[in-house]
């Protein structure tokens, strides 16, 4: 007689117990809590500035080692910094494009009303910044305020470590939303580093159009039912390469990406059971035709794998990756600041710390609130006090301000200025707002997992 099999019934209590299961699964199960993620990103940041200021010529040594990537014909050169920040961040930006579909599909960016408030508060996020900063630090004959896109961007990564130590304490809707605002804002710092300060090189619209065409070719795959990743993952592929010769940050092809990929299984609520069910002596072991037997198992493993969308077989498996591989990483090679006390100016340091730890929340609340009011966007399910916490951590601008900085000044004491001044600021953000949302927000249950229809 077979042992019926109820649905409290774990799947891993039907694998034997073997010696190396009893060491992945604490490991498995530690990597599971939220706050584990948040905690190694903040060590490796800490690393990383221990060893910028004890050691900076092999800090600096180490990650700018030459590194090449050959595609076909196409070849990207760069070293070992560029890898991290350009090919692997893209993946990151990637899952964090399928979180949003997610929401988008399901969740709480499913309402265009919801939507359009992360969008509006990243705009309030990215002017408010560059006035009280412009309010600051007036420009004279060397023009320090060329510095005014510095305090624009948040970044994505460090607000997601942040948002992991404090846990349940971040409602979801809030989450989505700063993600949402954050994506808005990195592609607003893009338009706001073409605008305020162009390169020579400038942008190659050749490359730039084919990796939009081949964005659309993807979609149009996937709506007409080709669902070959191989096909897919070499089409996403030759999209981030396009986009690095383009000029425009490839980090942006990897939002897009996320956001093609169908956030709808492709059977039904329920179907699956009603076959599973039908299957009778199969799944239980007394099939005699052992070929008959294969055949319908291959078909279980398909209709499994076709009952969960794409988007959460992509989402679930990366979470882990990005966690504890690509953040951290990311954090050891770009929070290296060099602290120089020497020369510094405190009129620019000052103004780029102010403003992202005041700017960004007062911009992202006053433009919520007044879309809200005029009827715009849908009023947050979580209190406005909440939300001020969230702008609070949008604050942290650490990379692209840094990139930013770079471009804003010249190598001196200016650019070192703006950098403490980043550093000041996004530390500050990250402290008061991790504080804030620990004394005003209370804990908030996981939200139930999307059903399909």
């Amino acid at each position: 007689m077979s042992a019926k099999v109820t649905s409290s019934d774990k799947i891993e209590d039907l694998f034997p117990e073997t010696p190396v299961r009893k060491i992945i699964t604490p490991v498995e199960r530690l990597m599971k809590v939220e706050t584990t993620g948040g905690i190694v990103l903040i060590i490796m940041t800490l690393a990383a500035l221990v060893w910028a200021n004890l050691s900076p010529e092999t800090y600096h040594h180490f990650w700018h080692m030459p590194f090449s990537m050959t595609i076909a014909n196409w070849t990207g050169a760069g070293d070992l910094h560029w890898f991290i920040n350009d090919a692997l961040m893209t993946i990151f930006f990637f899952n964090i494009g399928l979180e949003v579909k997610g929401e988008m599909t399901y969740g709480e960016l499913h309402d265009p009303k919801a939507a359009s408030l992360p969008i509006i508060a990243a705009a309030g996020g990215m002017l408010f910044p560059a006035l009280i900063y412009l309010a600051l630090c007036p420009g004279g004959e060397a023009s320090a305020a060329r510095g005014w896109g510095i305090p624009t961007a948040t970044d994505i990564a460090f607000v997601v470590g942040c948002m992991a130590i404090l846990g349940k304490k971040v409602p979801h809707a809030l989450r989505v939303m700063i993600l949402t605002l954050a994506i808005a804002d990195d592609i607003g710092a893009i338009l706001v580093i073409a605008i305020g300060y162009p390169s020579g090189d400038g942008i190659n619209f050749v490359a730039l159009g084919t990796g939009i065409a081949l964005l659309v070719l993807i979609n149009v795959l996937f709506r007409i039912g080709v669902r070959n990743l191989l096909l897919h993952g070499v089409i996403g592929v030759a999209v981030w390469a396009f986009f690095v010769k383009s000029g425009v940050h490839p980090t942006i092809a990897g939002v897009l990406l996320g956001l093609s990929v169908p956030a709808k299984p492709v059977l039904a609520k329920g179907r699956l059971a009603h076959f599973a069910g039908s299957l009778g002596g199969a799944l239980s072991g007394e099939a005699k035709d052992r070929n008959e037997q294969y055949e319908v198992f291959q078909q279980l493993k398909r209709g499994a794998r076709e009952s969960i969308s794409m988007q959460e077989r992509f989402f679930k498996p990366l979470v882990p990756w990005v966690n504890f591989f690509i953040m951290p990483l990311f954090a050891l090679s770009n929070a290296g600041v060099e602290i120089k006390l020497g020369g510094v100016e405190i009129p620019v340091m000052g103004a780029v710390a102010i403003a992202l730890i005041l700017g960004k929340p007062i911009g992202i609340f006053l433009f919520s609130l007044l879309s809200v009011k005029i009827g715009i966007s849908k009023k947050p399910s979580y209190p406005w006090k909440v939300l001020w916490g969230g702008g609070m951590l949008a604050g942290i601008g650490f990379t692209m301000a840094l990139f930013v900085a770079g471009l804003a000044f010249d190598v001196g004491d200016r650019q070192d200025s703006a950098k403490l001044g980043i550093l000041l600021g996004s530390f500050s953000a990250a402290i008061l707002g991790t504080i804030y949302m620990n004394v005003v927000s209370k804990p908030h249950d996981a939200p139930e997992e999307p059903k399909s229809e």
